[in-house]
């Protein structure tokens, strides 16, 4: 596998200056935004191809000096956005307003993002964000096109992304807009999935998203979705730690069990995250919707239909219209369950995710052919009599054993079903429970 980048040490440094500072309750003087990023930056670009990482989108006004992003002055960014009036309003985030603007420079649009003054972002995760966004550039991450730090002012100018977040389309639709089919669906799910991978296994030092939801998962033309607002990441563990400890944050109702209740935050904590989107997208339903009582939490709302095969496909957004393969729609919700299983070491890395969803994606929904994207082959749960309130690796060995006509689908899954079998007999001999599921 490549790595994208290799400067762990510069990245720890950055990390334990900024966490300092935090604890200090300091926060850095105006001129040491710049320096910081200048001079990280600086000193990465003699010793590492940075342009090699950017891919191709770099800042047009930028594009001879990829390694430090842009600054623009406020001024700038009021004129792209008319002053920040109403009618540049697109969204709010848990950090500020989001506007859209085009910048007089370049003629671009673009998305920009005003800090709340008394928000939870200062300038040690402004400073991360920028750094983290600058440097980790993906298909599946969006990206930033630059940044001001004037006075008490913080920005950040992201690329503008025409359809909105996951959220609107899943909870806040409008009327003239038409619901997300199943086949956009598992694009969008498949893609993000992709985003979290790469920053769990190609970034290094790796990164925790920590906010993983459908308000932070931006969509593009064509509905391609990338991963937005870095405010609350954190660099993984290094050296022989298992996890990081830090004060709780993210979003209700989002949050893995042992992190709300420990804060001991690992890559499987987003994993956790990963499944209840993916519940989204199945059901609908928001993650945390006081509008339904005791019921309000989705993964509650859920439980008993995931615990009985005969009611998974009760679960559908109705929106949906009926209009899915039911097969596909069943496997994918054993992808969710993986991924929402209480304990941490029983969900899967999110490579497994990817390979899952790469391939059911693949199984495309025809409205006129109701059985094209049906998986023969599998057997279903429903029928075979399997409790699936210990479900510990059923991708491995049901899931994805299937008789499908593509050879790489087949090896993948078999290669996928050999590393989870390994990983249960190691749990199996390292713990007194064989199981640990979603329902304990």
């Amino acid at each position: 596998m490549s790595r994208c980048f290799g400067f762990r040490k510069k990245w720890k440094d950055i990390k334990l200056k900024l966490e300092d500072e935090v604890k200090d309750n300091r926060k850095p003087a105006i001129k040491n935004v710049h320096d910081a990023l200048s001079s990280e930056l600086t000193a990465l670009a003699s010793k590492f191809n940075v342009e090699s990482r950017l891919g191709s989108n770099p800042p047009k006004d930028e594009s001879k000096n990829p390694d430090k992003p842009p600054t623009y002055t406020y001024r700038e960014l009021a004129t792209a956005t008319n002053n920040f009036r109403e009618e540049s309003f697109i969204g709010e985030g848990g950090f500020g307003l989001v506007y859209k603007g085009k910048l007089e420079r370049t003629g671009q649009v673009v998305a920009v993002k005003k800090l709340n003054h008394s928000g939870l972002q200062g300038d040690p995760e402004f400073l991360v964000e920028v750094l983290m966004l600058t440097l980790l550039r993906h298909p599946n991450l969006v990206t930033l096109f630059g940044y001001c730090a004037e006075g008490n002012q913080r920005l950040l100018v992201y690329e503008y992304m025409s359809l909105g977040s996951l959220e609107d389309h899943l909870h806040d639709l409008r009327p003239d807009k038409e619901p997300l089919d199943w086949n956009t669906r598992m694009m969008i799910a498949a893609g993000a999935a992709k985003g979290l991978e790469f920053l769990h296994h190609q970034a290094e030092p790796p990164v925790i998203f920590r906010d993983l939801k459908s308000a932070n998962i931006l969509l593009g033309e064509g509905f391609h979705p990338k991963l937005s607002d870095f405010g609350l990441a954190k660099f993984g563990p290094s050296g022989d730690k298992s996890h990081v400890s830090t004060r709780v944050m993210g979003t209700q109702g989002y949050c893995a069990p042992e992190y709300a209740t420990t804060g001991k935050l690992t890559s499987k904590s987003d994993i956790y995250s990963f499944g209840v989107v993916l519940l989204e997208l199945l059901t609908g339903r928001k993650a945390l919707d006081d509008n339904y009582g005791r019921d309000k939490q989705l993964v509650e709302w859920a439980r008993p239909m995931l615990k009985d095969r005969t009611r998974i496909t009760q679960l559908a957004d109705p929106l949906l219209r009926g209009q899915f393969p039911e097969s596909v729609f069943k496997k994918t919700v054993d992808v969710a369950i993986l991924c929402l299983q209480e304990k941490a070491n029983n969900r899967p890395c999110m490579q497994d995710v990817v390979t899952a969803l790469n391939y059911l994606a693949s199984r495309k929904y025809n409205p006129n052919k109701a059985n094209t994207a049906e998986i023969k082959g599998i057997e279903d749960y429903s029928s075979s009599g399997t409790n699936t309130s210990t479900i510990g690796s059923p991708i491995g060995t049901k899931l994805l054993n299937i008789g499908v006509d593509r050879e790489q689908a087949v090896a993948e899954a078999r290669m996928w079903g050999e590393t989870w079998r390994e990983k249960r007999r190691k749990s199996a001999n390292s713990s007194p429970e064989s199981h640990d599921g979603l329902y304990t």
